[in-house]
């Protein structure tokens, strides 16, 4: 995985260079995730998913500003950035007809706390374990550190996924439990069955991404392998259970109000929703008026309705 893959995505690296450009020099990397990337129920105005790994963030605002492509005020980005990072934000150039990308845009060293050995919670972690592209690398130098990142990142999993494990599995089903767990520490609009969809998109991806990991694993004595596939060796006790499910609830907690956050970075963030849950629902999403003029007042009845009846099967689009 290198910059040059890049040409893999000429829309992505299109749109990714003008970021760049735009950036005045304050970026470092731009890495794609998603449904576009995973080929995931994407339709044709699905926006690319990128991490945006910047050096310093007020520089970074300060430029997209100055061009004209940051839609809120430069003190309040800078001001929210290191609260919950990432910022989640638009980049819409030529209102759209440059391209559409819904960017995490993150500082280097918060990057390396969000997907380190000790991560607040697992908003940046549960999307960087799963397949990710380098699109644009300031230089060589970068993209050997955000390897080295990701693979670290890999070779942790089955620390955090082990209280969740029962029985033999392998390195898929590794992934495909880590899948699982990430999903249900989000309050996200995405029908149930979208971890499963997510997960057969990317099989291939977990079996190579962290079968190094169960190797080291038994070579520590962590696993046992039976045959093609590994047990624990020791079950997880009940206080690593319950220190688990602690410490999901307070990711689910930080990624709750980080809608709040959203709100505030994010333009356009309403429209943005309803398209993503219609296409994840296959539901017909036509707002009201006072809906859009006030939604956290009046958008809550119909939001709680379609968390609460998610479609248990992802729609077909």
């Amino acid at each position: 995985m290198k910059a040059s893959d890049g040409i893999q995505w000429p829309e992505a690296r299109e749109l990714a260079e003008r970021l760049v450009e735009e950036g005045d020099g304050s970026v470092l990397l731009v890495l794609m995730y998603g449904s576009r990337l995973w080929k995931t129920n994407p339709d044709l105005h699905s926006a690319l998913d990128f991490v945006v790994i910047v050096d310093d963030y007020r520089s970074f605002f300060s430029g997209l500003a100055r061009r004209g492509s940051l839609h809120r005020p430069v003190g309040l980005m800078t001001g929210l950035a290191s609260i919950l990072p990432p910022n989640v934000m638009a980049y819409t150039p030529d209102d759209g007809r440059g391209g559409i990308a819904k960017c995490l845009v993150i500082r280097q060293d918060d990057f390396t706390h969000a997907i380190g050995e000790a991560p607040p919670d697992h908003f940046v972690l549960g999307r960087m374990v799963q397949s990710v592209g380098i699109v644009w690398a300031v230089g060589a130098s970068e993209e050997g550190w955000i390897q080295e990142q990701l693979s670290g990142a890999h070779g942790r999993v089955l620390d955090w996924v082990a209280p969740y494990i029962e029985g033999p599995f392998d390195a898929a089903e590794l992934g495909h439990r880590l899948l699982e767990v990430c999903y249900q520490g989000e309050i996200r609009p995405e029908s149930r069955g979208r971890a499963g969809r997510v997960f057969e998109a990317q099989a291939e991806h977990f079996s190579a991404a962290l079968q190094p990991s169960l190797d080291a694993a038994v070579a520590a004595g962590t696993l046992i392998r039976e045959g093609d596939r590994y047990v624990l060796s020791e079950t997880s006790s009940v206080r690593a259970k319950r220190r688990s499910r602690d410490y999901f609830r307070r990711s689910k907690a930080r990624s709750t109000l980080r809608w709040f956050k959203h709100v505030a970075t994010f333009a356009n963030w309403l429209p943005y929703l309803a398209r993503k849950v219609e296409r994840h629902t296959g539901r017909t999403i036509e707002l009201t008026t006072l809906e859009r003029k006030l939604p956290f007042i009046f958008l809550w009845p119909r939001a709680v309705q379609i968390l609460m009846t998610k479609p248990r099967r992802e729609m077909d689009t």
